[in-house]
């Protein structure tokens, strides 16, 4: 599957237009097909790197001190279910689905959803 994505930190040039590992949703996830997500002034922030010398080190830690951990920026999405894993009877396949995945970041990833 396609995503943009971000190998290290700085300016806008940093995202690139990829091809990635479509991921399976485990027991208790749903995978969605992203059709809109959000691009806001935290994802830039976090990209540009750019914080007071006292968040530094905790955020380091947090995303990744050479490259960031998670390469998939956005926490807002829009979309349909593709699929459920076996544990989830909330959600079936082919509904739409809006969200908000905070700081776990990765807007194409799978959502774990209570069952």
């Amino acid at each position: 599957m396609k995503a943009i994505v971000w190998t290290h930190y700085g300016p806008p040039d940093v995202l690139q237009f990829a091809e990635v590992e479509k991921p399976t949703p485990k027991d208790n996830e749903v995978l969605i097909k992203i059709f809109a997500t959000t691009v806001t002034a935290g994802d830039c922030e976090l990209r540009s790197f750019k914080f007071p010398l006292f968040l530094w080190v905790p955020l380091r830690i947090y995303l990744g001190f050479r490259k960031p951990k998670k390469q998939i920026l956005g926490s807002e999405f829009a979309g349909e279910i593709e699929a459920v894993g076996k544990d989830v009877t909330r959600f079936k396949q082919g509904e739409p689905v809006f969200g908000y995945r905070g700081s776990s970041f990765g807007g194409v990833c799978s959502v774990h959803m209570s069952a």
